[in-house]
């Protein structure tokens, strides 16, 4: 079984972090701070709600004053490095709004350990203007950390955060950041470019399309970063953005022998989805290959998701392909049994359909 994230909060941990502070904070109470955090809820909290009552507990055994107390995390913060260690940013977040100028110096120095992603929404939330000003001066840090902080902290959807209302209502203040990012030598800062276009791609595909004419076919990365942030609109089957990345109707193109290895499958089973390309043109197709799953929902309906298989030229003549999907419950995913479906689609547009019953 996969370790789950929350279970490395564990006493050996703590223990640890504990001999950390008290390098830097002498009198810290390492036995009572362990007693706090170990409470009768602790096991059934998930990984943020543990973030937060470390937070709690941190405010408690560390000085009674803000400013105190965010210096000894400041000192240890180098020691410190990891998503376990959320939670530095997590007290600027919960404790620190009143106090901006030493909690912004103070996310600037966490996110270069962990992350301070999270904890600046409430401050875009609370002044939106100043906190852009402040994120787009962050975009223009030597330290890439931190100029990823620009894009990533902003970010209307970002997975596990309050969502940026007016941000996704009207993303102009993000676009100017995204400007500075877009030829970031970074991998690191560009994948976070990409995912903030993406998101904005949700409420505002046309803004997102007008981008990608601006950008691409400048420069190498950030051809790369349009491509990933179009990724919801591909897999929609958008068929401007299909067009735009060359992906026009197929013509000549045939999918035939559409197989699965069960009619009838029972959760935790896996499932071989095997087919056939056929390209009956005299030349080599660029195509993109998805494979579209029609999962049972608690309603009774089926809702798709897409898996992208390939994205490459087809020669002429019959490529066989294959797909294996495993049906097991995840945090992300709850499966429900009765009729599924399966789908191939090639370049947005579906060319063959199966269906498939799973069984509790």
């Amino acid at each position: 079984m996969a370790e789950r994230i929350k279970d490395r909060y564990n006493l050996s941990f703590f223990e640890h972090f504990s001999q950390v502070i008290k390098s830097a904070y002498p009198t810290f109470d390492e036995e009572s701070f362990l007693s706090f955090i170990f409470d009768h809820d602790w096991e059934e909290r998930e990984f943020k709600q543990r973030i937060r009552h470390v937070t709690f507990a941190l405010r408690k055994y560390l000085p009674t004053s803000y400013a105190e107390a965010l210096q000894v995390l400041m000192n240890i913060a180098p020691q410190c490095r990891g998503v376990e260690y959320l939670f530095f940013p997590d007290f600027v977040e919960v404790y620190g709004i009143e106090k901006w100028e030493a909690s912004m110096r103070a996310l600037e120095e966490f996110t270069k350990y962990s992350s301070s992603e999270f904890a600046v929404r409430p401050f875009i939330i609370r002044n939106q203007d100043k906190m852009m000003e402040q994120m787009q001066r962050w975009s223009l840090h030597e330290d890439e950390h931190i100029r990823r902080l620009a894009s990533e902290g902003c970010r209307p959807r970002l997975p596990w955060a309050t969502a940026l209302v007016e941000l996704k209502k009207d993303p102009t203040p993000i676009l100017t950041i995204l400007e500075h990012l877009k030829n970031d030598p970074s991998l690191y800062v560009r994948k976070s470019v990409a995912n903030n276009l993406n998101d904005i791609s949700k409420d505002h595909p046309n803004l997102l399309k007008q981008i990608v004419r601006e950008w691409r076919g400048k420069d190498v990365h950030t051809d790369w970063i349009v491509k990933h942030a179009c990724r919801s609109l591909l897999k929609k089957g958008d068929r401007e953005t299909l067009q735009i990345f060359g992906y026009t109707l197929p013509a000549s193109v045939s999918v035939q022998n559409l197989f699965l290895s069960n009619n009838a499958l029972y959760l935790g089973e896996t499932l071989t989805i095997s087919f056939e390309v056929n390209n009956e043109s005299n030349m080599p197709q660029t195509l993109r290959i998805e494979c579209g799953i029609d999962f049972m929902k608690a309603n009774g309906k089926q809702a798709r998701k897409i898996f992208h298989l390939s994205e490459k030229s087809y020669p002429v003549g019959i490529t066989p392909l294959t797909k294996k999907q495993l049906f097991q419950n995840l945090t992300t995913r709850k499966h429900y049994g009765g009729l599924h479906g399966v789908s191939i689609l090639v370049n947005g547009e579906e060319m063959a359909r199966t269906e498939f019953l799973l069984k509790m």
